[in-house]
């Protein structure tokens, strides 16, 4: 989702309708696995299905159509880290449904994007705390960035729920269909640089 003018330097998403309303019961249990090039690239692409949702998802770093070969290629950026978000399949062991994708590109965070079916479940929240967890354990990365669209409110909510908050926007940075887009940077510290305060989780 960014003007991305170097590979995620700009916006990230957790995409579109990732839904933030009540719900009378608790998301399956999340998890993350490494990107899988041949399972997952097919995957990404019937989830992002228009141009804008492309810019959505990753700024005009990607041409349209999307295609296999361009997310192969992206899975192979050095030093770029990428997770599939997967839940069980009921009681089935060793079965997964994937709902989600994230990627680390040093600490930045981006290409973050929850499946068009799986949307309004709380995945958003739930796996991009979990790339924290890793981001600042087993990483241990200093602090954490992004950037958000500005009319992506759920997204914006999301982030600012797990401790993240804007240190810059952007303003009118890209044009789509005659609509100018704005962008929040945001960034979160590592818990050590906070004082001793956690980042926050919360359900998306």
């Amino acid at each position: 989702m960014s003007s991305n003018r170097s590979n995620d330097k700009t916006h990230t998403n957790t995409g579109t309708g990732t839904g933030t309303h009540s719900r009378t019961t608790p998301p399956p249990p999340l998890s993350l696995r490494p990107f899988r090039s041949a399972d997952d690239a097919p995957l990404l692409r019937t989830w992002v299905t228009t141009p804008a949702e492309l810019m959505t998802w990753a700024g005009p770093t990607f041409a349209w159509p999307l295609d296999d070969a361009r997310l192969a290629a992206y899975a192979a950026e050095p030093d770029r880290h990428l997770w599939t978000a997967v839940t069980a399949v009921g009681d089935r062991p060793g079965e997964e449904r994937p709902v989600g994708h994230a990627s680390l590109l040093g600490t930045r965070l981006g290409r973050v994007l929850i499946a068009p079916t799986a949307r309004g479940r709380g995945h958003g929240a739930a796996m991009v705390a979990r790339v924290l967890d890793l981001a600042f354990g087993e990483l241990a990365l200093p602090e954490v960035g992004l950037g958000v669209w500005a009319h992506n409110t759920a997204a914006l909510r999301i982030y600012e729920r797990l401790g993240f908050r804007t240190v810059q926007v952007l303003a009118d940075v890209e044009e789509v269909d005659g609509v100018r887009w704005s962008a929040h940077q945001m960034r979160l510290p590592a818990p050590g640089a906070r004082h001793g305060h956690g980042h926050r989780r919360g359900r998306g």
